[in-house]
């Protein structure tokens, strides 16, 4: 006979994460969402804002400063991770910059979005590998874009062009390190109504929530859920994948 009283076990029951971008939009959501499934969380941001996020949503969650651009920090990042809990189960890499398309290509806004979306998240693969081999594996997922599968007239070529560069990163550690128990997955996320969104004119969030074959914009919180799932057990036999979260955007001919 089951016991009503019992409360059901998280998802993430028992796991370690490390998120990265997790001052604020994706990375905040996913953070409340790995709490409530279970997890402790390492939320990482070089804003700040980290610490409110871990204040808001309690002791599983300890707050570290880092800009993941230098490997050092990446270092430094999950060395504490390792020192606080002991172990990284799952390490879900979000932090990232934007840009709107500009008349040209510039070498400013390419190192401006290489620096963090490319560069960074190569560096939180390679060091989430060396911690999470050292427990038996564990789930990397990155955050991809929409705008990586094909192009968007809004999106900066270049930030289009280093999201492809995340998705070809993510099946590169998958198939590598497969046999040492490591998952690669990218979300491949469309328009969504992150705090920074939320500021734009409302005949773009208009115009960018129609791509979507739901006809809105998706919620962080959709992308956070997503997420835990593929940092889950549940998962445990998914891998190398480019999953988009876009509301049906990607599936659309225009």
């Amino acid at each position: 006979m089951t016991n009503s009283s019992h409360a059901s076990i998280g998802l993430l029951e028992g796991k370690v994460a490390v998120i990265t971008g997790a001052g604020g939009g994706f990375g905040r959501a996913a953070t409340q969402v790995f709490v409530r499934e279970g997890a402790r969380v390492l939320a990482v941001d070089i804003s700040g804002a980290q610490l409110a996020v871990a204040a808001e949503f309690g002791a599983a969650v300890v707050p570290f400063h880092a800009d993941v651009s230098r490997e050092e920090d990446v270092e430094s990042m999950f060395a504490r991770a390792l020192q606080v809990f002991g172990r990284v189960d799952a390490v879900l890499n979000s932090a990232g910059t934007l840009a709107s398309r500009r008349p040209e290509v510039t070498l400013e806004e390419y190192d401006q979005l290489t620096a963090v979306n490319l560069r960074g998240l190569l560096l939180c693969n390679k060091h989430a590998v060396r911690a999470m081999v050292l427990s038996g594996g564990g789930s990397i997922i990155n955050v991809s874009s929409v705008g990586s599968l094909n192009t968007e007239e809004r999106a900066s070529i270049v930030y289009s062009a280093a999201k492809a560069g995340v998705n070809s990163i993510t099946k590169a550690f998958a198939v590598q390190y497969g046999a040492q128990g490591i998952r690669a997955n990218a979300l491949a996320s469309g328009f969504t109504l992150t705090e920074k969104n939320a500021t734009a004119q409302s005949d773009v969030i208009r115009q960018m929530s129609a791509k979507s074959a739901m006809r809105r914009a998706g919620r962080p919180e959709e992308q956070a859920e997503v997420a835990a799932f593929l940092a889950s057990d549940r998962a445990s036999f998914v891998s190398g994948a480019i999953i988009p979260v876009d509301g049906g955007w990607s599936a659309r001919l225009a």
